[in-house]
């Protein structure tokens, strides 16, 4: 229990700051944070969690990286429904939390699209059903590297949040034009709910692509750099 605990909390603290930064601070005129505020605010998530919880469940607060880690031979298949129910209970209690914030707004009307994810015309810059696709699978694939190589046993210590941290702040940059970044079903699924149509009807991809790309990730490094090196 501790372990979906610490996994419910890290990915409610990564929705909610994360998404949170996008719907409240992104978009202020001369004072918003902008893209790259956005970002970085994700980044900051995942690097203060996995310090914070890390040591507990591991620090997934992802589906897409709890099933990476599983194919890299880094994590039992029998916690895998239990991560990701406490990863989506997390998400969506978070997105509950930044719309009863949001409609308290003196001016608010509408939810808007509510930092949620999306392909062709909900994408930010109107990017393709296959656009969206390839992005979010490399962009994953390249996390779950990120992640399963700053934590192998010969890196240096206690610097894995850090990388990983600054690995997603990364993934955003590229990739918020394109679908507002996911690389995380949960996170993509708890704004859909609340942002309904048809942001509800594409989280598909949003499961898909990272899903697949972390798969494929894991069995990458546990056959090419999990490996001894040889003298």
């Amino acid at each position: 229990m501790r372990k979906l605990f610490a996994e419910f909390f890290g990915t409610f603290w990564l929705v909610f700051g994360g998404c949170g930064s996008a719907i409240y601070a992104a978009g202020i005129p001369d004072v918003g944070i902008g893209y790259m505020g956005v970002a970085l605010a994700f980044g900051l998530t995942v690097l203060t969690m996995a310090y914070a919880v890390g040591h507990i469940s591991g620090g997934h607060f992802n589906p897409a990286v709890t099933l990476g880690l599983w194919s890299a031979g880094k994590f039992e298949s029998k916690g895998i429904l239990g991560y990701i129910g406490a990863q989506l209970v997390g998400a969506i209690a978070a997105a509950a939390m930044l719309y009863i914030i949001f409609s308290g707004k003196s001016d608010f009307e509408a939810i808007g699209g509510f930092a949620a994810n999306g392909y062709g015309h909900l994408s930010p810059s109107g990017y393709s059903m296959l656009s969206a696709f390839i992005t979010e699978f490399v962009l994953t694939a390249f996390f779950l590297l990120i992640i399963l190589g700053s934590t192998n046993e010969k890196a240096p210590k206690g610097f894995a949040p850090i990388a990983i941290g600054l690995g997603l702040t990364l993934i955003h940059l590229i990739s918020i034009p394109i679908t507002n970044t996911s690389v995380n079903p949960a996170r993509s699924m708890s704004q859909a709910i609340f942002a309904q149509g048809d942001y509800l009807t594409q989280t598909w991809l949003f499961w898909i692509a990272p899903i697949l790309g972390a798969i494929v990730a894991g069995f990458i490094h546990k056959t090419m750099f999990d490996k001894p090196i040889e003298e």
